[in-house]
């Protein structure tokens, strides 16, 4: 209760939760948008859109995390959820396939402003360790609904509406958040001593690739992009055109994945306390393997089964959440407190780079050959990125543990920094899937 009774928590976290549920439901629309212009095209047309968002993820959020210290960050959030809000009001009305890719760039760019400068908000309103722990447990809570309650919330609109009024029910939530943000009292971020994102994501990304075990979170992000991409980009024109489904329908199957991610998230605390990281991950990377081998199976044997759809969604939802949860907890043991910025950094970096490769082959390759042939080629990046995960990670690799404090003990304020720091980054990677 200590958390939210924090006013200007309370009111920043509901801006968070209604922006996260609009831009849900603007993700089922899209997939339904580009299904109505582009037919059985709509696969090519998504993995496109999706590929702007990630070279946006890429390019604008690194920028964004270092000129944020220098712009007025509650005008700074209201400028932009206005910008989202008139995109996505826009994007009933397009027309062509071109303007879809232009109204995601700008909303994507937005979105990827956003999202840095938002996290970096929360440890300068919760500055008690205790309640900023509570706080990221909170968001990571709201992420996982989200991804499990949006498509289902969806699939009950698209059975009295159609899909152009998703896009009008998000525009209204960013409106709503932009609201919340400007009722907010947030301080300006203090100028940054800290190197340029550049130098920052360099560093990371050296940090990785000298780290065993970082070496496999790298292989490892390649597979949970592989079998994602199947989801997210060809659910929409796999149910409308294999099974012949609504678009309820196609809602339903988004929510069946979201819905394995969910089961495993609330086991996973019990487990983890039980099972060590790596034995997790790898478990999740055999999981996915085996859906996405399931897939191109149903699909190179011409099966037409909700019943096997539903059942690999959920198992690649599920594997998922094995492989990207322990991720942190990964990371915070391999490296040195002060260079836990700098890492999760480079992990952004590296994860959105993978669902860069992956989402256009799910798209123009489905669209192209077919799904037989798209899904066989991330099956072999999947199996690529697991054997890879097992050479560079073996079961024998003992960590190097955290060095000692200094004899003074470290400085409460100098810690509260860096755990700020790490958390930020870490609830930063934590979005990477999400097509809008």
């Amino acid at each position: 209760m200590g958390l939210f009774a924090i006013r200007d928590y309370r009111r920043l976290f509901s801006a968070q939760v209604i922006a996260l549920f609009g831009t849900g439901l603007a993700t089922v629309a899209l997939g339904l948008l580009a299904y109505d212009l582009a037919g059985q095209n709509a696969g090519a047309v998504l993995g496109t859109a999706l590929t702007i968002k990630m070279v946006m993820y890429v390019l604008i959020a690194p920028l964004a995390a270092a000129y944020a210290d220098r712009l007025p960050r509650r005008l700074f959030l209201v400028l932009l959820d206005v910008a989202r809000a008139l995109v996505v009001l826009a994007l009933p009305f397009v027309t062509e396939v071109w303007h879809i890719y232009l109204l995601i760039g700008i909303l994507q760019a937005s979105s990827a402003a956003f999202t840095p400068t938002f996290q970096a908000t929360i440890p300068d309103i919760v500055t008690k360790e205790s309640d900023y722990t509570r706080a990221l447990s909170a968001s990571q809570v709201a992420y996982t609904m989200e991804t499990l309650l949006s498509p289902v919330l969806a699939a009950i609109a698209l059975t009295f509406m159609t899909f152009n009024w998703l896009f009008i029910a998000t525009s209204v939530g960013f409106v709503i958040s932009a609201m919340l943000v400007l009722a907010t009292r947030i301080p300006n971020a203090r100028p940054s001593d800290h190197a340029g994102p550049w130098a920052r994501v360099s560093s990371g990304i050296h940090t990785f690739t000298s780290t065993t075990s970082l070496r496999g979170v790298i292989a490892l992000n390649l597979v949970v992009a592989s079998a994602g991409s199947i989801v997210v980009v060809n659910t929409v024109n796999h149910v409308r055109d294999t099974l012949a489904g609504t678009q309820s329908d196609v809602a339903w199957a988004l929510a069946a994945s979201g819905g394995g991610t969910l089961l495993v998230a609330l086991a996973l605390p019990w487990i983890m306390d039980r099972v060590a990281d790596r034995k997790v991950m790898m478990i999740g990377a055999i999981v996915l393997l085996i859906g996405v081998l399931a897939a191109v199976a149903m699909t190179g044997a011409a099966v037409v089964s909700w019943a096997a759809t539903i059942a690999i969604w959920i198992i690649i939802g599920a594997g998922m959440a094995l492989i990207v949860t322990p991720t942190g907890r990964v990371i915070r043991s391999a490296v040195r407190p002060s260079e836990l910025p700098a890492a999760f950094a480079a992990q952004f970096s590296l994860s959105h780079m993978a669902w860069l490769l992956t989402y256009p082959i799910a798209g123009w390759v489905g669209t192209a050959a077919g799904f037989t042939w798209a899904w066989s080629l991330l099956a072999a990046l999947a199996v690529t990125g697991a054997v890879g995960a097992v050479l560079l990670w073996p079961a024998t690799t003992q960590q190097a543990p955290a060095p000692p404090p200094p004899p003074g003990g470290i400085d409460r304020p100098l810690k509260k920094e860096a755990v700020a720091q790490e958390a930020t980054l870490t609830a930063t990677q934590c979005s990477c899937a999400r097509p809008v």
